[in-house]
């Protein structure tokens, strides 16, 4: 699990708290049921509506997946490839055969079985590139859920605040009264924009930077398998792939020792 999402959201909420607690207020005002509820259940609904069953469905997988995954470093991958092209150069790709089944990434598995059936480099590429795609699109539309709920969110707020002033106007024959049902008015108001850019918001730029993380990491795989069709040097394939992965996450250069 990758702690970015939780330290992220906890860091905001105890901002948001702390500056309450400062100010001298009372923090359970803020807790009413009432604009909770329309607004988290308002904005999944108009998203909801916004978008397709299939993209509602996925909605709590998504929240998992934010916050489960963690980005790792193609290193693995990296070695695993380098490994390969060293057999496949001495051996052939047949040999490879019997390596495949030890392969815990499903997409470089799928890439190698290709590759090892005799499929053509160009198809093999097609093939693989297209289902990078695939998920690509498939992640921007979940990302993009998120993103319109954290538009939402704060509209829905408004007319939670709105009704509450409606109220309001309807007691105006108790003057003691309207202060803190103004006060309460504004509630929703303030979870609308709270949720948006606490939680909505993060949510669906978090699974943006997923997705280019995995899709990079995707088409390292591809290069490499490519390159272990060619036949390349293993040393090469490893310069290679090492190249394509971001200067942060790269291993630090051994130092010869004298």
């Amino acid at each position: 699990m990758d702690p970015a999402l939780l330290i992220g959201v906890v860091m905001a909420l105890v901002a948001i708290v702390g500056s309450v607690s400062m100010e001298g207020g009372n923090i359970a005002s803020i807790f009413l049921p009432a604009p909770m509820v329309l607004v988290f259940l308002g904005t999944i609904g108009v998203a909801i509506a916004g978008g397709v069953m299939r993209d509602a469905k996925s909605l709590p997988k998504q929240i998992i997946r934010a916050a489960k995954t963690k980005v790792t470093s193609p290193d693995a991958a990296v070695e695993i490839l380098v490994t390969l092209a060293g057999r496949a150069r001495r051996e052939g790709l047949l040999a490879l055969e019997e390596e495949v089944n030890n392969v815990e990434d499903d997409f470089l598995r799928r890439g190698l079985q290709l590759a090892i059936d005799g499929t053509d480099a160009e198809e093999v590429a097609i093939i693989l590139s297209a289902e990078v795609d695939t998920k690509r699109a498939g992640d921007k539309a979940s990302a993009k859920l998120f993103s319109d709920m954290g538009g939402y969110a704060p509209t829905i707020g408004i007319i939670g605040t709105v009704l509450g002033l409606v109220k309001v106007l309807g007691h105006l024959s108790a003057p003691a009264e309207l202060g803190a049902e103004i006060a309460s008015a504004f509630v929703a108001t303030l979870w609308g924009v709270l949720s948006a850019n606490v939680f909505w918001l993060p949510l669906g730029s978090r699974l943006k930077r997923l997705s280019q993380a995995e899709c990079e990491q995707m088409e390292i795989v591809i290069e490499g398998i490519l390159s272990i069709q060619a036949g390349a040097n293993p040393r090469l394939v490893e310069q290679k792939l090492q190249s394509l992965i971001p200067q942060d996450m790269q291993k630090p250069a051994e130092k010869d020792v004298a």
